[in-house]
This record gives structure tokens, sequence and C-alpha cells, in this order.
């Protein structure tokens, strides 16, 4: 009996490993840690997966009637409560993951020269998911 909770722990720890690997690299803004992307089903699923982890989470897309796409290299600014900008960066893909001090926010997102802005607070206890979408 305890071979198969063996089994079964290695199991999970490689499939957890597996899915970090899917994942795209870390980045770094001064104190802010950040990841960007979701292109393709596994990256795309990998994100999903990991969004629990940051207390921000961005999502981007563009609409035609009933149908949404995901939109990628979308500029991205967000300022502190003070109007300091603390992160500056373009994303990768539809998905913004940002670990973000406690505090609050505004957030600005542009799609081909439309922008769009949301004040929000952030805090570890909350997790925040903002969607920007636009009109195709």
């Amino acid at each position: 009996m305890q071979w198969i909770l063996v089994v079964a722990a290695t199991a999970a720890a490689g499939a957890a490993m597996a899915a970090d690997q899917l994942l795209p690299a870390t980045q770094r803004a001064g104190q802010i840690r950040y990841l960007s992307g979701g292109i393709g089903l596994d990256q795309s699923t990998a994100m999903k997966n990991a969004m629990h982890e940051y207390p921000l989470v961005l999502t981007f897309v563009g609409s035609t009637g009933n149908a949404r796409q995901y939109l990628a290299n979308v500029p991205v600014v967000i300022k502190d409560g003070k109007g300091n900008i603390v992160l500056q960066a373009s994303s990768d893909g539809p998905f913004m993951l940002i670990s973000l001090p406690d505090g609050r926010y505004t957030v600005s997102a542009s799609y081909q020269g439309a922008s769009q802005q949301h004040a929000m607070t952030v805090s570890q206890s909350r997790h925040v998911r903002q969607t920007f979408s636009w009109p195709m």
C-alpha cells in the first residue's frame, strides 16, 4: 500500500514539474515579478493553473459579435496609489500574472490605439482578476 502512495506522489510531482516547464520565464521589474504569455494550449493551461499564486491576473481579449479571441502584445502600465509607475511592460500573450504588494493600483492597457484603465485594490489574501476587452 505504501508503494502506491509513493508512486502517486512521484507522478504528481512529475506533473507539477512538467507544468512549471511550460510556463514562460518569470520576469522582474524592481520588486515586482510577473509572468506573461499563454500562447498555445499547453502554456495557456499552465498559466491558468498558476493564477492562484499571483494576486493580480490580467486577461486581454478581442471580441467580434459573440466570438472572443485572445490578444498579445498589449502594452500595460501599472501605477501605485501615488501615481508612480511600478510596472511598464508588454504582454507576451493573453495573460499577465503579477505579484504586487498590497495596495491600490491603476492598470492601463492599450490595443490598436484604444486604451482602458481600471482601478483595483490588490491584496495577498484576495486575488483580483481583470479582463480587458476590445471590439475587433
